[in-house]
């Protein structure tokens, strides 16, 4: 579904500039092909006859048409190989889009509720993450989400079956159905994760208003939003979201291919950055949503007309955002700050 875009010096460089995925649902990233080859080797029969019917398939109108079809492709992924497979898959991809740090979102309970154990789920991720980073030098970790049309307590018993594999990941989120299921929904599980140590982030503002950002914010204590474009819409949460430097992990092509801004030219990004807000850029269901990180990329600045000093700030902030370690952050800055300087872009660097 890529669109092709004419070759320039801003396109090469957004391609090239280091960069950290915040907001990636692996799952989401289970393309077609893998989807048919998993099939055939679990011996699970899908609802379509091949990949290209599957791809017809994506036709979505809003949030719950898409996770329907979501859904169906994750009843493939039965056994710890299969969760290495799209990890792996997935992590290739980001290398080659110039990621460095991938903060990858899994979703236990769909895979659970079917039987699977989850040290299946778990173990096949965390080895691909480790060895991706052996390989390939990317960092990489995982965030646990709950399911947010699913009741609190099944979240409680998610974590608790979790926990013998609490290394393994660093952090909670909370994803899935947003209208009708605010995140104070899931006030005791959080407060028992924040107790834990573990980072905290939640989908908040996609379709939903901006109280569910406030409640993200007040009631689950959130470092991140993901999502957060409806922030515009309550001045006071602007001030808020800015002054406490809450980074949002905005997801262009996503928020286009679920109405969200049917057209990309008039994704509000831009004012988002405007504002003063860490604004980032991110990929969310790539397999689904038409592309991957760099594709988000590239169609938003030929879309929106934003330039080099915007690319800047947009990879800076997801640097500065994710759950890196300090050390790490700085090392990207500089190889962020060497690419624009090699791409005769760093004017785009000074203040």
């Amino acid at each position: 579904m890529s669109t092709v875009l004419p070759k320039s010096p801003l396109m090469a460089l957004l391609r090239d500039m280091p960069k950290a995925e915040l907001h990636i649902h692996i799952e989401g990233s289970l393309e077609p092909e893998l989807i048919f080859a998993l099939a055939e080797r679990n011996q699970v029969e899908l609802p379509y006859a091949d990949v290209a019917a599957l791809r017809r398939a994506y036709a979505f109108t809003d949030l719950q048409s898409f996770l329907d079809i979501y859904y169906a492709g994750a009843s493939v992924l039965l056994h710890e190989q299969d969760f290495y497979d799209m990890a792996r898959a997935y992590l290739a991809r980001a290398v080659r889009d110039h990621v460095v740090r991938a903060e990858i979102f899994f979703d236990p309970q769909t895979h659970t509720a079917r039987g699977v154990p989850m040290a299946s789920v778990i173990n096949g991720l965390y080895r691909a993450c480790r060895e991706a980073e052996r390989d390939w030098g990317i960092s990489c970790d995982l965030i646990l989400c709950f399911l947010r049309h699913l009741s609190e307590e099944e979240a409680l018993v998610t974590l608790a079956q979790a926990m013998p594999l609490r290394d393994r990941f660093i952090g909670v989120g909370l994803d899935s159905s947003e209208l009708g299921h605010p995140p104070e929904k899931f006030a005791r599980v959080f407060a028992r994760c924040r107790a834990l140590g573990l980072r905290l982030v939640a989908h908040a503002g996609e379709e939903g208003p901006p109280a569910y950002i406030w409640s993200a914010l007040d009631v689950l204590q959130v470092e991140r939003v993901d999502h957060g474009v409806q922030a515009l819409q309550d001045a006071a949460l602007v001030q808020r979201l800015a002054r406490e430097r809450i980074a949002l992990t905005v997801c262009p092509l996503s928020n286009q291919m679920l109405q969200v801004f049917p057209d990309l030219a008039d994704h509000n990004l831009p004012q988002l950055l405007e504002a003063g807000l860490v604004a980032t850029v991110n990929s969310d269901d790539p397999a689904y949503f038409g592309g991957y990180i760099n594709e988000n990329f590239v169609q938003l600045f030929a879309a929106t007309g934003m330039g080099a000093r915007q690319a800047y700030q947009l990879a800076r902030n997801s640097l500065q955002a994710s759950f890196a370690g300090a050390a790490s952050k700085a090392a990207w800055m500089e190889q962020l700050d060497a690419c624009f300087v090699r791409h005769g872009m760093e004017a785009a660097i000074t203040p």
